[in-house]
């Protein structure tokens, strides 16, 4: 299959190119700009896809508080302009979106079924560009996920959650990380394989996918800290002590029902995922 990768440079389009056994076509920003319609009809016209998988994404959740325009135009705008595009041009489209669409409430995880209540400007953006792809092209796969680490966050200029706990603690820093909001923290490797599974059963639709299990980021921390060794001066406080512009939600585990009901495997859980992870970065100690 011809795969057109919109993002091929970010963490889950770095494993993507790595594990997606097809034609690839990789795109970065300076390849395509999905909030503009022209260079995206240019995008399919000249590498004529069969497949578009997008994981570009405005993420920036604070400041998108204080400009939404800036994330409408990539997370809603720019969904809408791949799904029409690939509707004319009869492509199918896997796009990547978030466990920010919903408000934190339940008590367990997620299903795809449950009604979606984002908090902040990032969720509700990315919440339209879902919508626009559902209602505009049928065969298309919408995938939420969460807690994102991968390789291409280890390169220079880039971070995740587990490179900005690792320099923190290398820097001697009084570490605080927020104990009251729970994930299913994912390997992007992961999530790569994952994604090629769900795209050769042809089952279009919305699924989450992450890792297994859950944690909160303050328990995340304490993990990479025990697994490289670390020992840095730990904290875990409230989403209200750290006080961030946007509210996030307390608990938005995803559950992968959907995903294995259409004949992929469950992910590993989390902690496997990072301990692999680290393994690759060569900061496990045994």
């Amino acid at each position: 299959m011809r795969i057109m990768i919109i993002g091929a440079n970010g963490q889950l389009g770095t494993d993507l190119m790595r594990t997606l056994d097809d034609e690839l076509v990789p795109l970065t920003h300076a390849d395509v700009e999905i909030s503009n319609r022209p260079s995206v009809d240019a995008a399919m016209l000249k590498h004529k896809p069969e497949l578009v998988i997008n994981t570009a994404a405005y993420h920036q959740v604070d400041t998108a508080e204080e400009d939404p325009a800036l994330a409408f135009a990539t997370n809603t705008i720019g969904a809408r302009n791949l799904a029409l595009a690939c509707a004319e041009h009869d492509i199918d489209l896997f796009h990547v979106s978030t466990d920010y669409v919903f408000s934190g409430d339940n008590r367990g995880p997620y299903a795809v079924t449950d009604l979606p209540a984002p908090l902040n400007v990032y969720g509700t953006s990315k919440l339209a560009g879902e919508n626009f792809i559902r209602a505009l092209l049928p065969r298309s796969y919408i995938a939420r996920t969460t807690g994102l680490f991968g390789m291409a966050g280890a390169r220079e200029g880039r971070t995740n959650f587990v490179e900005t706990m690792i320099r923190l603690a290398r820097g001697g820093r009084e570490i605080k990380v927020v104990a009251d909001q729970f994930v299913s923290p994912t390997y992007t490797y992961d999530l790569a394989v994952a994604m090629g599974q769900l795209i050769r059963t042809r089952n279009y639709g919305t699924y989450h996918i992450t890792n297994s299990e859950s944690c909160s980021w303050f328990q995340l921390a304490k993990e990479i800290f025990a697994v490289t060794k670390l020992t840095p001066n730990i904290t875990g406080i409230t989403s209200a002590e750290f006080g961030a512009k946007a509210k996030r939600p307390l608990y938005s585990v995803l559950g992968n029902e959907a995903l294995e009901r259409a004949g992929v495997p469950r992910l590993r859980p989390w902690r496997d995922g990072l301990i692999a992870y680290l393994i690759e970065r060569g900061l496990y100690a045994e």
